[in-house]
């Protein structure tokens, strides 16, 4: 973040007196409320949804695997206040070095009618940590323990909704196509114990503790020799598989027999086995095997309860979706706005009198306009990925996939065709240095 950014931030110093409870550091919902539900959206697994910080609308991802609510990707419009600041550094999952950081306290919060008085927030000031390219629209922030832990949330990934109901006033319900499970809190981060099946040829079902990461648009994570039994499989290919607040992480992608969770089994999810430098910070918890993430959380309507510590999986008819993974090796990325020229038809009615009788004429013209839409280019490619082998580089920008237009697609809709079935054809115009290029390529599953 440059020094004249820093300055546009407006930081309010604000004097705290002695009658400000506690509770003010929670979320409520406002008097005689209930219950809130919310719609979000559901980008790349991630549930993106709006609050306001001090009066300023910003998008936030819901991530039960941070115990710390984090700003970053503030612009210079943004104009927001922040309220009794103070440096401090902050560590996560990446391979870099700590990254400079805001701790801000006594921030007000608020979506519908829920909203906190005195919140903290970390903002950081490394631009290499951008989600927003990444899911194609503009995110500002993560967001879990701090909203969790007030409520009981029912989230729904099919109806892409939320529901915040008072803790107090919730009542569990019975239902055979739920499981309800324990958690363990370490750090504020959500843990439970599943059953994973390792070896292909054998049932043996090992007990892992996984943390609960809905941040996380993965299957599974877990990580080598934390368990006596956890191994990466023989069939297995290096892959990026996401930013840290620390940096890029990068690991070995496989698949497994099944993940046993109560009395449901999901058979052969994808897992990610990453670095050990990357996840050196995360493996502070000596007890914790992987990570549960958001490609296996969509398959259920999930109820999050805090206070009991408990959380419940109800299955959906997503359940027995086949687990996928991007099979072109390209990282698509979010590339800012083209000015496109489109041809306009307008068509109206001409009437006119012939004698006694009256004659329409249908008129149909046509003119030019210019419109922004979005722009995608190819952040980084998988080693030996097919798309590498055909000769496409990164920083290509892609003009067309399968004959459409890429400003005519959402991003998750360019990013799916990556994850359909093997020997699927894809064809790509891409620009570079000014100059249209096509290439021709097959999707390719490593893992069979």
């Amino acid at each position: 973040m440059n020094k004249n950014f820093r300055h546009k931030i407006v930081v309010g110093f604000i004097m705290f007196y002695t009658f400000y409870s506690i509770a003010q550091n929670n979320f409520s919902l406002a008097n005689g409320v209930k219950k809130q539900t919310i719609s979000f959206k559901l980008l790349n697994n991630l549930i993106v949804f709006p609050i306001e910080v001090n009066g300023k609308k910003l998008n936030f991802i819901l991530d039960s695997g941070v115990g710390k609510t984090i700003l970053f990707n503030i612009s210079n419009r943004d104009s927001l206040q922040l309220n009794n600041v103070k440096k401090i550094q902050l560590k996560g999952l990446g391979s870099e070095d700590p990254i400079d950081a805001v701790l801000s306290k006594g921030n007000i919060f608020r979506f519908k009618n829920i909203s906190s008085k005195s919140q903290n927030l970390y903002l950081i000031f490394d631009d290499s940590f951008d989600l927003s390219s990444k899911l194609g629209i503009t995110v500002h922030g993560i967001i879990g323990y701090e909203i969790l832990k007030d409520f009981v949330v029912k989230i729904n990934y099919g109806a892409k909704k939320m529901t915040f109901y008072n803790s107090e006033l919730y009542t569990h319900k019975t239902c055979r196509k739920c499981e309800t499970f324990d958690l363990e809190f370490y750090k504020n981060k959500p843990f439970i114990e599943v059953g994973v099946k390792l070896d292909s040829l054998s049932n043996k079902i090992t007990s892992v503790k996984l943390l609960i990461d809905s941040g996380g648009s993965d299957a599974m994570w877990l990580f080598e020799k934390s368990h006596p039994n956890i191994e990466v499989p023989k069939k297995y290919f290096i892959d990026f598989l996401g930013e840290g607040l620390s940096g890029s992480i990068y690991g070995k992608r496989s698949i497994i027999k099944g993940i046993v969770l109560g009395k449901f089994e999901l058979k052969y999810p994808t897992v990610s086995f990453p670095d050990s430098v990357s996840i050196k910070h995360a493996r502070q918890f000596k007890d914790r095997n992987g990570s549960l993430g958001a490609n296996i959380l969509k398959r259920f309507v999930v109820v999050f309860d805090y206070k009991k510590n408990k959380i419940t999986l109800k299955r959906t008819s997503s359940f027995k979706d086949p687990f996928r993974y991007n099979m072109s090796g390209i990282e698509l990325v979010y590339n800012g706005k083209l000015l496109i020229k489109e041809i306009n038809y307008i068509t109206y009615r001409l009437s006119s009198n012939v004698g006694t009788a009256k004659q329409d004429e249908i008129i149909k013209e046509s003119n030019y306009k210019y419109t922004f839409k979005p722009s995608y280019k190819i952040h980084m490619l998988r080693n030996n990925s097919p798309a590498q082998r055909v000769g496409i580089l990164p920083g290509d920008i892609v003009i067309k996939i399968n004959g459409k237009y890429t400003y005519d697609l959402k991003l998750e809709e360019i990013v799916e065709k990556f994850y359909q079935k093997q020997h699927k054809k894809i064809t790509l115009v891409i620009e570079r240095n000014g100059k249209n290029y096509e290439y021709i390529f097959f999707l390719e599953n490593l893992l069979k």
